[in-house]
């Protein structure tokens, strides 16, 4: 993690975790994970102020929180790591298995890990137990599974962080991250950072603060282990062969032996050194263009290298003109304090602002998911406050909106006449997320067909690491979309990645359009849309595929549009 705010609010909430576990006041636990919460959300860096002036923190929190920036923890949560065994933690990460239960198991059963939850399952154990019907069980079967299938891998927020530290902390001529992160992937095993640079800086790189173990140490490459448990292999290469190893160690596998069996169809050889001809004479290799353009291909975007087809299309000439971050005019998918965001509607105004956006959409929760407690009257007096704000902000149109709630029979929060006061209105499923295929299908398709409906938001429904995603005839749902004009979401929010690249590839077969939402319940979350964007260009999503690249005024053509198109 970068700022000490993200490790203080993750010490708290292993905190609130490991005091759950101990049979703490749920209320205490809450107040921990919303002190978290606003910690994290916090604009300005802990170092730099105080942790009194955030709101949320009480005196007790705030006293835990010093502790912590002095030391890199606090008294309580050291000795409630000595009371709740490792295996016993790690139950809580399996999606849907609360502390209680986890305690419970390990009371009742001696089960100590997810792997002897699984075997429990299997041996009919847990039969009889109460809370643990078989519908329970087969739902806890499948959650050890992802996390089993997801290892030891992170979501790309913390996989990107951890590699900006590295690269800002090392002094080098070049340097720069490459692998699976530099493709964007959605999850990250390990981390590849490439440097030109004299040896010395291996001695640089093993002393950094977060790493906790030496892998293996040499002259042109070290790997090392952080405290996120993820690796970082550092490599020097030699400044001409720069291009090649950036092509090298990008990847993916696929990717690279298809253009190394290009390579050896004229005779000559690639690897990291570089592109060499038969008689092993260097053709390129100080840049990636010089390579692939040695080759007879464009350039091939590192998020397209996937052997999905960029190939062929680098070789005809036609690739696809990706969407970047610049290209984003506006946020269609946005939270303030008057739900579950930690920033006031005044500051998150603000700081769009200040990211030059052409519009900005406010969408807080609808009253359907009770435990935000909206109303119709504190919708319409938010709509109220964003008119009168709109004179300050003559560059960014204001767009009143709601994250409405699809019901399991498709419909949404609101009737028609309120739904038709919203500049954009964006649905998504918050709850039953194991209905069965068909009923997922009927469940969206409703919702592109309701005309009030603009947007589908983090359509999978997935948590990486936490829940699993829903289970849907995607394509069907995707024709309805086209059909209807409704945009499907690309929530850029890290740790959901929804729509997962594979499925805006299926999508844009439709003809479907979509948006790269922040889902902001925070300022620093307006940074997210960087991950959507990388989410978005291995879907080989062009600008135009993006609705909020368009000008506003085509933006509320279509959005009104959609009230008036075919179901």
């Amino acid at each position: 993690m970068g700022r000490a705010n993200d490790e203080a609010a993750a010490a708290l909430e292993e905190y609130a975790e490991l005091f759950a576990l101990n049979g703490g006041d749920a209320f205490r636990v809450r107040s921990y994970q919303k002190a978290a919460k606003s910690i994290a959300g916090f604009p300005e860096d802990l170092r730099e102020t105080s942790v009194r002036a955030i709101p949320g923190v009480g005196e007790a929190i705030a006293k835990k929180v010093e502790e912590f920036l002095q030391r890199g923890s606090f008294r309580q949560l050291d000795d409630l790591r000595t009371r709740v065994p490792e295996g016993v933690r790690r139950l809580t990460r399996v999606p849907s298995l609360g502390p209680k239960k986890a305690l419970f198991l390990f009371h009742e059963l001696g089960v100590d890990s997810p792997a002897a939850l699984a075997e429990a399952i299997r041996a009919g154990r847990l039969s009889g137990l109460r809370g643990f019907g078989a519908k329970t069980a087969e739902n806890l079967l499948r959650g050890i599974e992802q996390m089993e299938r997801s290892g030891g891998r992170v979501h790309l927020g913390v996989a990107t962080d951890l590699a900006e530290r590295v690269v800002a902390a090392l002094p080098a001529e070049r340097i720069a991250h490459a692998g699976s992160l530099r493709r964007m992937r959605e999850t990250i095993g390990d981390i590849d950072i490439l440097a030109v640079a004299p040896p010395d800086l291996m001695d640089v790189f093993a002393r950094l603060p977060f790493v906790t173990e030496i892998v293996a140490k040499g002259e042109r490459k070290t790997s090392v282990r952080t405290d996120r448990g993820l690796q970082v292999d550092l490599r020097l290469v030699p400044a001409e062969s720069w291009g090649a190893a950036m092509v090298y160690f990008t990847g993916s596998k696929e990717h690279n032996v298809r253009i190394r069996e290009m390579a050896v169809r004229k005779g000559w050889k690639l690897s990291e050194y570089g592109l060499f001809d038969g008689e092993d004479h260097l053709v390129a290799g100080e840049t990636e263009e010089d390579v692939y353009r040695a080759l007879g291909m464009e350039w091939v975007p590192p998020t397209l290298r996937e052997d999905g087809g960029e190939v062929e299309a680098a070789l005809r000439g036609e690739l696809p003109r990706l969407v970047e971050t610049g290209d984003l005019r506006g946020d269609l998918h946005t939270h303030t304090d008057l739900t579950d965001g930690i920033a006031s509607l005044e500051d998150m105004l603000a700081a769009a602002a200040k990211r030059g956006y052409a519009y900005y959409a406010v969408t807080d929760h609808a009253p359907d998911l009770v435990m935000q407690r909206m109303t119709l009257d504190k919708a319409l007096d938010q709509r109220a406050r964003l008119a009168e704000s709109q004179a300050g902000y003559p560059g960014m149109r204001l767009l009143h909106g709601t994250e409405l709630n699809i019901a399991p029979d498709g419909s949404v929060d609101w009737p028609a006449e309120v739904l038709a006061g919203f500049d954009v209105c964006v649905a998504s499923v918050h709850s039953h997320f194991t209905q069965s295929r068909d009923e997922m299908t009927r469940r969206f398709v409703a919702a592109c067909e309701n005309p009030y409906v603009h947007v589908i938001g983090h359509p999978t429904t997935r948590k990486i690491g936490k829940r699993p995603p829903v289970d849907a005839d995607w394509d069907a749902v995707f024709r309805a979309a086209a059909r209807t004009g409704t945009i499907m979401e690309i929530d850029s929010y890290p740790d959901r990645a929804d729509l997962p690249s594979d499925l805006v590839r299926l999508a844009r077969h439709h003809g479907v359009k979509f948006s790269i939402d922040s889902d902001s319940h925070a300022i620093p979350h307006l940074d997210h849309q960087r991950y959507g964007v990388g989410i978005a260009q291995r879907g080989w999503l062009t600008p135009d595929d993006v609705v909020n690249t368009w000008p506003v005024e085509r933006l509320l053509a279509h959005l009104e549009g959609k009230r008036s198109r075919p179901r």
